[in-house]
């Protein structure tokens, strides 16, 4: 189809989700012409900031993205914010159709007592370190503890556990941020206690991630407690499979290795205890179940004991942050939306909006669940085409840009900054050594002839 007559879309983020959608517009009927926008110069969100940097397996997915990048009717502006460089109304001008996928980016906090404490931190920030985000780059952590706790039974807590146990020289061969692996080198982290409010069947980790760290040859597991469940067969498949292997876990019973991590069931942190403004302690209560089925639900038993421990970091989910011009749903910390058409806070459609992955329904599952969350996104939208396309978009954002001397990085100008990482990697030994200040990538986009 020729490229006036296609649909014009504007996708916002460039994260899995909205790789996923810019794919599925490009191959759908009528194929569309798609526009990917993306607040830092370098794309793949999630994939490049949120993936721990010893799963470079899943980092793979980056191919298939790249192929996406080169279909015709694709093009890439890195460096361009929603809401900064060019707002909510002038891309519904601009474009048939809008389609947000900005993610969860914020950290949920536990609203303890002792919280600020130095030493308590949120697992994004800790996550966006390592893998060396712009935005978390300049941040300290200290790591000076033997015993470190984390706060939640997800796959990032698995994931912050792994890395401060993790050996080092292996860690030295991802793409780890220099100045983290610089600092997990002098720390003397070797136990990490996991936390979790419920029991082991209600847990949301996936088995392939407490297993990643059970075949660590430094690391051994310990879990705490009673991992039989009664009905075991009404449980989901997940938590069956969960179960089974914690119980294989806890049947080879302790093994002698230099690094632990312990799992600690139906417990919640009430307190985090200070000494001179560091934390020394964390306070604990232990919680019971009530309840039944999806409802489950942990009640306190008054039970409180505390846990020696200068390093706690709370992995309790994320939150979707609020796009200026855009409705939001400020309880689920999402852009409300019917199956991705995105509606008014009280359910009217918004014409020409729609949104996809975590900021559509909440921050769960896997990369590859956002592949089916988007085509049913693009799917509606597609389905919209006729209405879309009475419309012709009035302004040309990527003039705008220009006209405010935005410096938008296109694909071409990023694979520059690809190319500049993985030789530095290569000088490492790593996979890619990355730049981790806006404005390195930019100066590695745009050399000086």
């Amino acid at each position: 189809m020729p490229e006036a007559e296609r649909l014009k879309v504007a996708v916002v983020g460039s994260g899995p989700a909205g790789f996923y959608a810019a794919d599925a517009l490009l191959r759908g009927q009528p194929p569309c012409a798609v526009d990917l926008f993306e607040r830092l110069p370098v794309p793949f969100g999630l994939v490049r900031y949120g993936v721990a940097p010893d799963h470079q397996t899943i980092k793979r997915v980056q191919a298939a993205f790249e192929r996406t990048a080169s279909q015709p009717g694709f093009r890439f502006f890195g460096n361009v914010e929603a809401g900064r460089d060019v707002s909510v109304d002038e891309l519904r001008r601009g474009y048939h159709a809008v389609l947000f996928a900005t993610g969860a980016a914020l950290d949920r906090r536990l609203e303890i007592p002792g919280e600020d404490l130095k030493g308590s931190y949120a697992a994004t920030s800790f996550v966006g370190w390592y893998n060396g985000h712009p935005d978390f780059v300049d941040l300290e952590f200290s790591l000076v503890a033997e015993r470190a706790v984390v706060v939640g039974m997800g796959n990032v807590a698995l994931d912050v556990a792994r890395i401060l146990l993790h050996d080092r020289d292996e860690l030295g061969k991802t793409d780890i941020s220099s100045a983290a692996l610089a600092a997990l080198r002098e720390s003397p982290v070797r136990e990490v206690v996991l936390l979790g409010r419920r029991g082991p069947a209600q847990a949301a980790f996936d088995q392939g991630e407490l297993e990643a760290i059970a075949d660590l040859p430094n690391v051994a597991v310990d879990v705490d407690g009673d991992v039989s469940f009664e009905d075991e067969a009404d449980l989901p498949a997940a938590a069956r499979k969960n179960l089974a292997y914690l119980a294989r876990l806890k049947l080879a019973g302790r093994v002698n290795k230099p690094c632990r991590l312990k799992l600690r069931f139906l417990a919640s942190p009430v307190a985090l205890v200070g000494e001179s403004g560091h934390v020394r302690g964390l306070r604990i209560e232990d919680n019971r179940l009530v309840g039944e089925g999806p409802g489950v639900r942990a009640e306190p038993t008054g039970k409180i004991w505390e846990l020696e421990t200068s390093l706690v970091i709370r992995s309790v989910g994320y939150r979707g942050a609020a796009i200026d011009g855009m409705p939001f749903d400020s309880k689920r910390n999402v852009i409300p939306s019917s199956a991705g058409r995105v509606t008014s806070a009280s359910g009217e459609p918004q014409a020409g909006l729609y949104t996809s992955g975590w900021i559509k329904r909440g921050p769960s599952g896997l990369i590859g669940t956002n592949k089916a969350d988007s085509k049913e996104t693009v799917d509606l939208l597609l389905r919209d085409a006729d209405v879309l396309s009475a419309r012709t978009p009035t302004l040309d954002v990527a003039e705008l840009l220009r006209s405010r001397d935005v410096k938008v990085v296109t694909f071409a100008d990023y694979q520059r900054i690809d190319a500049a990482e993985k030789a530095r990697g290569a000088e490492r030994g790593k996979v890619r050594d990355k730049l981790t200040r806006v404005a390195d990538m930019l100066a590695a986009a745009f050399p000086k002839a």
